[in-house]
């Protein structure tokens, strides 16, 4: 199932009343999203920075877009992931770049209430992702 829009995950959480429920939806999110292949959940993969397990392919399409596939091993991760793959999943290299994802997570009111460790791991994730597109448009 694909993922909602940016803009609709963040008019959804807003829609909740507390962040127990917001909770549920991005656990919700990540539950959707298609599993990875177990064979890509090699160690050039892992994102370092991350308290749990963060594996990350990519496949170049013929249309320029980049597609990701992306796992975790904590469900809340899962759903962290889903939140960063509704901004960059399909996107071109240049959207991925330009996109403001300090202004998303703003918007979603998220990273005052994950712990600073999750934090940290969805920074690394993010950098991972945004030096991937980088690559790409130097390439």
């Amino acid at each position: 199932m694909p993922l909602p829009s940016t803009q609709t995950i963040i008019e959804d959480l807003e829609f909740f009343d507390d962040w127990e429920e917001r909770y549920k939806y991005i656990i919700d999110l990540g539950e959707d999203m298609s599993k990875m292949d177990p064979s890509l959940q090699t160690p050039q993969r892992l994102v370092k920075g991350c308290q749990s397990n963060v594996w990350i392919d990519v496949e170049h399409a013929s249309d320029g877009k980049l597609s990701f596939s992306v796992d975790s091993d904590a469900i809340i991760v899962r759903g962290l992931l889903a939140l960063v793959m509704a901004a960059y999943d399909n996107k071109t290299a240049e959207q991925i770049v330009a996109f403001n994802i300090n202004d998303y997570f703003t918007q979603l009111d998220l990273e005052q209430h994950i712990s600073p460790t999750r934090g940290n791991g969805l920074r690394a994730i993010v950098t991972k992702i945004q030096s991937i597109a980088a690559a790409v448009n130097n390439a």
